[in-house]
């Protein structure tokens, strides 16, 4: 039985030497310095777009992203001259609007995959308004630091509280805008408002979004 012996070999102009691990370290260093990997973001939509009927570039129509309210899209980069991204949700690929969508800033490696996977976060008519309603914000007192964030996931308190007092606790939607006042308690909650009713709500749950 024939046994044969394969070696990477380096050829020099004066010799020829046998490659050693150390010579695929610096090979694995070079490529990976030489491969610009563009930051994975994620956005949701806030508004319908359809290319075809409202792109401000009819030439370039048809290489833009059509998507409806709520849904997710994988954006690659920041944006172009003219204000686009690029990006890819639902098997498409194309450019992107800027101004018609939010980004969810997420960071955690895992909880991204969750989202994309999930493909949407439902959207009702003032949870992705980029100003608060003042009803959504009233009799907060003035030295409480206010800040607004998204559900990432469904909660409810009675099924998923680790708390016996479930009660006392917020129930909400993916997709929910949630004004958390206050910082963190002991146990992970923050103490939040939706749309009038108020109640702790877990900060895993949540995700900082910005006011504008």
């Amino acid at each position: 039985m024939e046994t044969r012996l394969e070696l990477d070999v380096l050829i020099y102009p004066d010799e020829v030497r046998v490659a050693t691990p150390e010579d695929f370290r610096e090979w694995d260093l070079e490529t990976a310095s030489q491969v610009s990997i563009p930051t994975v973001r994620l956005f949701v939509a806030l508004y319908p777009y359809n290319p075809a009927a409202m792109s401000p570039n009819h030439e370039t129509a048809a290489e833009e992203l059509p998507f409806v309210p709520g849904q997710i899209i994988k954006v690659f980069g920041d944006t172009d001259a003219d204000g686009f991204y690029h990006g890819e949700s639902g098997g498409l690929s194309g450019y992107v609007p800027s101004n018609m969508v939010a980004e969810i800033p997420v960071d955690d490696e895992y909880l991204k995959h969750l989202l994309m996977q999930q493909g949407f976060l439902p959207v009702d008519h003032t949870g992705m308004s980029l100003t608060p309603s003042l009803s959504d914000v009233a009799s907060i007192p003035d030295d409480v630091v206010v800040r607004r964030m998204v559900a990432l996931f469904d909660y409810d308190p009675w099924e998923s509280s680790p708390n016996m007092d479930s009660e006392v606790e917020l129930g909400f939607r993916s997709g929910d805008i949630i004004y958390v006042m206050g910082h963190m308690d002991q146990d992970g909650f923050y103490y939040g408002d939706l749309h009038g009713r108020r109640g702790l709500v877990p900060s895993n749950f949540l995700q900082p979004l910005p006011w504008d």
